[in-house]
């Protein structure tokens, strides 16, 4: 599998589980159902309440204290939307414009695309990585 296909689909599954119990969870379900209605439009509807179920049970859960549902969820959703890409690829570009949607970085320029780090330590080497910023103070 394309790993590019993999992160977008681990990142989406993320998003969409996170913004279930926020107030931009409308536009999260609006701009899901969108692409699947675009591209599998036979099977939006059945998405549209798959999510409505999705964010009861986790609401629920988040109510018991239950974090083991919230993964178990974002996990869900991170593979049907890892299917999804798997089954329909030209969705790639349109869901990563729906995320940027929904994570628009803080100048309003739109998000990064995707950030991969790498790293191999041996030895007492050490290794330092981040996506942005990062302060180290050692003593």
């Amino acid at each position: 599998m394309d790993p590019e296909i993999a992160a977008l689909a681990g990142t989406a599954g993320t998003t969409v589980t996170t913004l279930m119990v926020t107030n931009a969870w409308e536009a999260a379900r609006e701009g899901v159902v969108a692409l699947w209605r675009r591209f599998q439009p036979a099977r939006a509807d059945s998405i549209r309440a798959e999510l409505e179920a999705g964010r009861e049970d986790l609401l629920l859960a988040r109510e018991a204290g239950d974090a083991g549902s919230e993964a178990e969820l974002t996990a869900e959703w991170q593979g049907r939307l890892r299917r999804f890409l798997l089954a329909q690829p030209e969705a790639a570009d349109a869901l990563r414009r729906v995320l940027d949607e929904l994570n628009p970085s803080p100048s309003g320029e739109p998000a990064a695309q995707q950030i991969h780090l790498r790293a191999q330590a041996s030895g007492s080497a050490r290794v330092y990585q981040a996506g942005r910023d990062q302060h180290i103070t050692e003593r």
